[in-house]
């Protein structure tokens, strides 16, 4: 298989203007949740971003904005400790898409009750929220997909939410041994029921296929507010 498993040409070409535009937006944060019981009215159509403590979630954030600071990075696994909203399009109430920052997880030096707490917000967000059109499952590229991330697929599968892995680092892998990766990753989503059948392999310190994921975006809400 090859580059072609990132994101078809009859899906990508005729949104990768409009996923361009839709990022050369304003985008601000707008919201930070702890618990379930404190998250935003519901409101324009959300796209959240899961992934393993370090795999490159705030990085991938800032590179899809074209911003440097929109999402906090740090090399200390399990900062993300809420989920933090995002307004992208225009002021809240007038946005055109919400992006959605989940905690990372797989941080294994977190206390339990920590755990137990980030664990139970994103089960509640990803089972109660209608505007909820997609979860990106960020996965390291240079290590593939783990059991971890295969407990996350496992929740999205169990709350049928829909998602779509995007492998991160790939300017950390060799040019020999994208396909690889790409393929091993579509293998692990055979026969997941919410699973989308693509995946994008991404950099944020180059910014390659950063365009085809805007453009997968832009095509996901262009279906959401046909259906809406």
């Amino acid at each position: 298989m090859n580059d072609a498993a990132n994101q078809s040409d009859d899906d990508a070409g005729p949104f990768l203007e409009a996923g361009r535009l839709l990022f050369a937006g304003p985008c601000d944060f707008i919201w930070a949740a702890a618990k379930s019981d404190n998250l935003p009215p519901l409101g324009a159509p959300e796209i959240a971003f899961a992934g393993r403590s370090n795999v490159g979630k705030s990085s991938l954030l800032n590179a899809l904005t074209g911003r440097n600071a929109l999402a906090r990075t740090s090399h200390t696994p399990g900062r993300t400790q809420q989920l933090n909203f995002f307004a992208l399009g225009g002021a809240p109430g007038a946005e055109t898409m919400r992006l959605v920052d989940m905690p990372g997880y797989g941080y294994a030096s977190a206390s339990k009750d920590k755990i137990a707490s980030w664990t139970k917000l994103m089960k509640d967000y990803l089972r109660g929220r209608s505007t909820l059109a997609r979860v990106f499952v960020l996965v390291d590229g240079r290590h593939g997909v783990k059991d971890v991330d295969k407990q996350m697929f496992d929740l999205l599968d169990k709350s049928a939410v829909s998602y779509q892995v995007v492998l991160t680092k790939r300017d950390e892998v060799k040019k020999s041994e994208v396909e690889a990766r790409i393929d091993d990753a579509l293998e692990a989503l055979k026969r997941r029921p919410a699973a989308y059948p693509h995946t994008i392999f991404t950099s944020s310190r180059t910014g390659e296929c950063v365009p085809d994921l805007r453009s997968a975006i832009a095509r996901l809400l262009a279906e959401k507010t046909a259906t809406a």
